[in-house]
């Protein structure tokens, strides 16, 4: 599972996570009962389970469908969570009377077009990008080299994963080697001075920032695609290699002008008042 991610529903938040394999969402059913009852989480919560009493009485098979995936809560910390695809969740809806069920059925269906629409053309991924940056204020240049880094970044972990890096905690160790030998911070301390908790630390950073940012991850998928790299020691070594190479342009660039690279802004402060800040 993964491409886990929050979806907004006009106001509330619904928890998704995209089956590569089986090609769906699954959706959190609770999120969805928040969604459709106007009620807040632990409202919610309450009326799914008084609902999944009255299915499993009624002999629905929506109970014994019922998938579970773990989603993180609002603790920040991730739980087993009830769970349904598009099909599962346009049953339960018929269980459920709001007057929203039919913007509803409209949304789940413009997520499913959206997702294959962007496996046919992924340039589609990036315009809805682009949006999702203007609406919280970030200026055209800025995302420009926003998604520049996307795409380096994208080029990297797909080094990575070649050369046998696995997804999560490998990933978290080079990427906090390159943030370090770049920014002379390491990821926790850089997000830290930013004064930030769950929010992408890339989405706080100064258009500079993202440019070393850039640098680093670029050098080190070249150096990695020169090295051919056989064990993560050696992709570890490679990735302080190139985070040290925009590491000394941060200096040089330092030197010249007298003033720190790394800004304790984030993106609220970098972008004013026109910033909507959003939790990733």
């Amino acid at each position: 599972m993964a491409n886990n991610a929050i979806k907004l529903f006009n106001d509330t938040k619904i928890r998704t996570a995209w089956d590569e394999e089986k090609q769906c969402w699954y959706f959190s059913i609770v999120d969805i009962c928040a969604a459709l009852t106007d009620s807040d989480y632990q409202t919610a919560r309450n009326y799914w389970k008084w609902l999944k009493k009255r299915l499993k009485d009624e002999g629905s098979e929506l109970v014994s469908e019922t998938n579970q995936l773990k989603m993180q809560s609002v603790d920040g910390k991730y739980y087993n969570t009830d769970v349904g695809d598009h099909k599962y969740i346009l049953r339960l809806i018929q269980s459920i009377p709001s007057k929203k069920a039919e913007p509803f059925k409209r949304w789940l269906a413009q997520m499913g077009s959206e997702r294959i629409d962007e496996i046919i053309d992924p340039e589609l991924t990036i315009e809805r990008a682009l949006q999702t940056y203007l609406q919280k204020g970030y200026s055209r240049e800025w995302i420009n080299q926003r998604l520049q880094a996307i795409q380096v970044r994208k080029e990297l972990t797909d080094e990575w994963q070649a050369h046998g890096v696995r997804e999560g905690t490998e990933y978290a160790i080079l990427t906090d080697e390159i943030t370090s030998a770049w920014s002379g911070l390491s990821t926790r301390e850089y997000k830290k001075l930013k004064g930030l908790k769950k929010e992408n630390l890339r989405d706080n950073m100064t258009t500079l920032e993202v440019v070393l940012n850039m640098l680093a991850e670029a050098t080190t998928t070249e150096l990695s695609r020169q090295e051919d790299p056989k064990t993560f020691g050696d992709n570890l070594r490679i990735a302080s290699e190139g985070g040290s190479v925009a590491g000394n342009a941060r200096k040089d660039i330092e030197q010249r002008t007298g003033v720190p690279v790394i800004s304790p802004k984030n993106a609220a402060q970098i972008h004013g008042d026109n910033q909507t800040y959003l939790e990733e």
